[in-house]
């Protein structure tokens, strides 16, 4: 092969890798984008009625970064776009007391895990 011939060529790939290298990239975000877990729930007091403004605490089991949210007036709350690798630890508090703990498992395929907080309020 003549040097011309090989150099053509070295171009030719070195152009279809710079333009496929992006698109692979694009659909590997977009797949990681998909693969995110999502938690959300009801915070619930001992008689199953909604505990509006309790604080949930959303910890991440490798970094130990937490996240809260304000349970709104039904009791609900979520957390939204979490890593599907890691592992998170999930309670509530309302007026001193607190709820068990509840694990959100890497294991775990789904990608929408939904749960229900109970807190015996401490009257």
């Amino acid at each position: 092969m003549r040097f011309t011939t090989k150099l053509a060529l070295g171009l030719a790939v070195a152009a279809l890798a710079a333009f496929a290298a992006p698109r692979v990239m694009a659909q590997t975000a977009v797949a990681e984008k998909e693969r995110v877990k999502n938690v959300s729930g009801s915070v619930l007091d001992k008689s199953e009625a909604p505990l509006s403004g309790a604080v949930v605490y959303l910890k991440n089991t490798k970094t130990l970064a937490v996240k809260s949210f304000i349970s709104n007036d039904q009791g609900q709350f979520r957390f939204n776009a979490l890593s599907p690798n890691t592992d998170y630890e999930v309670y509530a508090e309302f007026n001193g007391s607190r709820s068990g703990t509840k694990t959100v498992s890497s294991f775990d395929s789904k990608t929408d895990v939904n749960m229900t907080l109970k807190v015996d309020v401490k009257k």
